[in-house]
C-alpha cells in the first residue's frame, strides 16, 4: 500500500489474491492476503466508507497475527493495541447473537469482530469456543510447544 492509499504491485501474481508485506511496527498494518472481495472490504474500511461495498463474502488471512485498536469500532485509530493471533476472516455481515458466537477477542476459536456495525465479520482462530479471551490492559504472551506424535 502506497502512502497515498493506492496499491503498489511489487510482483504480479497469477490469481485474484493480493498479499501485503505489512509493517509490524504499525498497528493494523500486518502481513496479510486477501481475495478480491476481502480486498474490497478492507479498502472500504481504510477509506472510512459508511459500509463495505463487497457484493459477496470475502476472505482475508493473517498468519502472523495482528494488532488493532478496537474490537468494536472499525474506525478507532487511537486506543491501545489489541494483540490477535494468527487468523482468517470472512468479510460478510455477521451478527454474534444471531449466530450464537461471542463478540470478544479470543486467542483461539471464532467470534464476530466489530459486532453491531456494518463492518462486522467472522474472525476465526482454530476451533470455535476454545481459547482465552482478551481483556483490556493485558499483554500478549506468545507460546508455542512441540511434542512427538504418538
Amino acid at each position: 500500500m502506497g502512502a497515498d492509499g493506492n496499491l503498489v504491485v511489487l510482483r504480479q501474481g497469477t490469481n485474484d489474491w493480493v498479499c501485503f508485506p505489512g509493517d509490524e511496527n504499525e498497528i493494523g498494518n500486518v502481513p496479510m492476503c486477501a481475495d478480491r472481495m476481502g480486498l474490497q472490504w478492507m479498502m472500504d474500511a481504510k477509506a472510512g466508507k459508511p459500509k463495505p461495498t463487497n457484493t459477496a463474502p470475502g476472505l482475508i488471512y493473517m498468519l502472523c497475527g495482528a494488532t488493532q485498536h478496537s474490537n468494536t469500532d472499525p474506525s478507532d485509530r487511537t486506543s491501545p493495541a489489541i494483540p490477535i493471533g494468527p487468523h482468517w476472516m470472512i468479510t460478510w455481515p455477521f451478527d454474534a447473537k444471531r449466530c450464537g458466537l461471542p463478540n470478544t477477542v479470543r486467542d483461539a476459536g471464532a467470534w464476530v469482530m466489530f459486532d453491531g456495525t456494518p463492518y462486522a465479520y467472522l474472525h476465526i482462530c482454530g476451533t470455535p469456543w476454545i481459547g482465552n479471551e482478551y481483556e483490556p490492559g493485558q499483554a500478549a504472551i506468545w507460546t508455542m510447544q512441540y511434542g512427538r506424535q504418538l
